[in-house]
């Protein structure tokens, strides 16, 4: 009897380790297809992007974003692109690991309905994300026009903001929180309920049509809701040492400037909604095709 009791602890212990050594490598999958995905989006749409962040800036209009772009040169097109390759390759494998990471987790450990739970892997998610606030800072430094004469490389920016201060890298730290959270609360509680939306797929080739939708649709809308918290965030981050101001009081300083209008505080908007569909569609896309894949 002993001996049965014996051999039925080593097969329940080598069954636990199996299912822990799956888990772990179910785990990584979800790291590594967000990490692809990132890396396909933005080589693709960085140009686009740069476009964006210059309305987002400047509050000019589309023609006069292109004009300088055109004006910078073709050298220039691809100028910063590595700070962002690096931060959106890792957040976004962050995002979609981390929140499968921490859902597992909060489901085994609590008695949470799964709404709950997959919201608050949302927002930790989101919160972890927020660490790799330094590359967005970098990235909004070189894209800024202001700043080309003054920084070459990412190497360069990461440099000159050291003589500052730890604290000058993660200026702009409040609005990307803001945002993180509950824009990753939205995606991963939305996704499900609007491919079931879509017409059912039989084939490989219209799973990827839907997910690319589903990304795109969802993409879009969370990029306009939260355009404005990313109206600011570009402000705060273009600036280097001096007062670290506030998000309510950057907001306002903004918000007077364009005389008030909402309509001149989304200006890059309609082009972010775009960029959006297209991002969006692309990673949702490449991830759940690379997962199924795998």
């Amino acid at each position: 009897s002993s001996m049965m009791d014996s051999e039925d602890l080593v097969i329940t212990s080598s069954k636990q380790d199996i299912a822990h050594h799956l888990v772990k490598v179910n785990s990584g999958k979800h790291y590594f297809c967000g990490y692809c995905a990132a890396f396909t989006n933005i080589a693709i749409t960085f140009p686009i992007q740069k476009v964006l962040f210059r309305q987002q800036l400047y509050g000019v209009r589309l023609r006069e974003a292109v004009w300088q772009l055109q004006r910078d040169g073709i050298r220039n097109l691809y100028r910063g692109l590595l700070p962002p390759l690096m931060q959106k390759t890792t957040t976004l494998a962050l995002m979609f690991g981390l929140y499968e990471d921490f859902s597992s987790l909060l489901q085994r450990h609590t008695n949470a309905p799964e709404l709950v739970t997959c919201s608050v892997a949302a927002v930790l998610a989101g919160t972890s994300e927020a660490l790799l606030t330094p590359f967005e800072r970098v990235q909004t430094l070189l894209q800024d026009y202001k700043h080309h004469d003054r920084f070459t490389n990412t190497y360069q920016a990461f440099k000159v903001l050291k003589d500052y201060g730890i604290k000058e890298y993660y200026r702009g730290l409040v609005p990307i929180l803001i945002r993180n959270g509950p824009s990753n609360v939205l995606f991963f509680g939305l996704r499900g309920p609007i491919k079931q939306c879509l017409p059912e797929a039989t084939s490989y080739s219209a799973h990827l049509v839907n997910d690319f939708i589903c990304g795109g649709l969802l993409g879009a809308m969370l990029g306009f809701l939260f355009f404005p918290i990313n109206v600011v965030k570009a402000r705060m981050q273009s600036q280097i040492g001096g007062e670290f101001q506030s998000f309510p009081k950057v907001f306002m300083k903004i918000w007077l400037e364009r005389d008030r209008k909402l309509t001149h505080l989304f200006r890059g908007a309609h082009l972010n909604y775009h960029r959006s569909i297209i991002s969006w569609g692309i990673i949702n896309a490449t991830y759940e095709f690379l997962l199924k894949l795998l």
